[in-house]
């Protein structure tokens, strides 16, 4: 279990709350079940609760409201596989296709909450496996967990990590994922978005340790 994590997480034990298993919770994550489960009970000692909430929102979870905006995307959603064969892709430069993909990653949601409405479940039936996440939903699940551990890593005081000759099992993950990053930046291959997070909460995460000068730190807002 890494030593630096800030536990518990506040959005897995939200998750938890609102009926999602640990495995679904791992595989939205794209992290261990070990891990969610080990959050979880850091929650429940403090709040055990959270518990009862857990068993309430998978035998009470209420069918996903149908709206005129959901029953538009879930139209243009068909529409979409019906000409291209493919699902709405959140890395597409067209804002009305990335805000589908939004709304399928809802519904997949749903769907794993057991609360999906029948009528986007049956619709979206067209669409063989629809409801399983992509390699890059996972992918993309993995590398905003990354971001978030090892700005709680700089947080409390670490210089950047390195990815040889590392002191622990943690600072060797982060630092290979931090050193992949700074690759693809300099190749120009890494995405405008992922660059302007990166920017904002670890600020000079592109020249990573320097001699002679105090250890870098994350821009992370104080109050």
């Amino acid at each position: 279990m890494p030593e630096h994590r800030t536990a518990p997480h506040p959005e897995w034990v939200q998750m938890y709350r609102q009926g999602l298993t640990t495995a679904k919770i791992a595989a939205t994550a794209g992290i261990g079940q070990s891990t969610v489960r080990y959050h979880l009970a850091i929650a429940a000692a403090a709040e055990p609760s959270i518990r009862d909430d857990h068993r309430n929102a998978t035998r009470t979870a209420p069918a996903t409201r149908i709206t005129a905006d959901g029953l538009r995307n879930l139209d243009d959603t068909l529409a979409l596989y019906r000409a291209e064969g493919r699902l709405p892709s959140s890395s597409s430069p067209s804002a009305r296709e990335r805000a589908l993909a939004m709304w399928l990653v809802r519904r997949r949601q749903d769907h794993d909450q057991g609360s999906l409405s029948p009528t986007y479940s049956e619709g979206l039936q067209e669409i063989p496996g629809w409801e399983q996440r992509t390699r890059k939903d996972n992918d993309e699940k993995r590398w905003n967990q990354r971001l978030i551990e090892l700005t709680d890593y700089m947080g409390t005081g670490n210089d950047w990590p390195r990815h040889k000759k590392t002191d622990t099992e943690q600072e060797r993950l982060l630092g290979m994922w931090l050193h992949i990053q700074r690759m693809k930046y300099r190749r120009n291959e890494l995405d405008q978005d992922k660059e302007e997070q990166l920017n904002t909460l670890l600020r000079g995460w592109r020249d990573g340790r320097t001699r002679g000068r105090p250890p870098g730190s994350p821009n992370i807002p104080r109050g």
